[in-house]
């Protein structure tokens, strides 16, 4: 499981993930996509999980962003049902592929600059084969993914300590599933009304 990093205010929205993947073909690791932007929205959609149920996710998003009368909230309130309509494929493919289904699980978290309220906005889902329905929640300041590794730890929009947040969480990760689930490198988008910056935050 990866990292899954944000933070919240009116004015500004952070989001950083690690990049470490598997190629499907090799068994290799790789470096995956995870963050996603929808420009022309001033949009972020990042994951945590699967990153095939991911950019299948992500390319119905984009093709919504093309609506004449698309909004950010819009998307926000389809988003879950979404979810639910692609999640019985995704199950039934890890299924033909031989995964547990106790490793099925998603967060994906879709943010940005909100026109409507004129502030930033950000909400987070979760989906896993516990046959439970998709947990969908504003957030309010943000969310760390693990969290357990930086608890007491103030929140930072210094790249610096958004770095080093992701070290730890990573060590927290791999030391957990006693084996190289997190890494790779730090990726972060910084959002804020006017633009959308993307940085390489460095190796992991």
């Amino acid at each position: 499981m990866s990292i899954l990093n944000v933070l919240l205010t009116p004015e500004k929205l952070l989001v950083a993930v690690d990049t470490l993947a598997t190629d499907a073909m090799t068994g290799e690791p790789s470096s995956a996509a995870k963050l996603l932007v929808i420009p022309q929205h001033n949009l972020v959609m990042a994951t945590r999980g699967s990153a095939q149920f991911f950019l299948r996710l992500y390319e119905l998003s984009l093709q919504a962003s093309f609506r004449a009368d698309f909004t950010m909230e819009q998307l926000m309130a389809e988003l879950g049902l979404v979810i639910e309509q692609l999640w019985p494929n995704y199950v039934a493919a890890a299924d033909r592929a031989g995964i547990p289904r106790d490793q099925l699980h998603t967060e994906i978290v879709l943010g940005g600059w909100s026109p409507k309220s004129g502030r930033m906005m950000a909400t987070a889902y979760a989906k896993s084969a516990n046959g439970e329905p998709v947990v969908a929640q504003a957030l309010e300041g943000g969310l760390a993914s693990p969290g357990d590794p930086l608890r007491g730890r103030s929140d930072s929009f210094e790249m610096a300590a958004v770095l080093e947040a992701g070290r730890l969480q990573a060590e927290y990760l791999n030391q957990a599933s006693g084996r190289r689930v997190a890494g790779g490198r730090l990726l972060a988008a910084l959002l804020q009304r006017d633009h959308i910056d993307l940085r390489d935050l460095g190796v992991l």
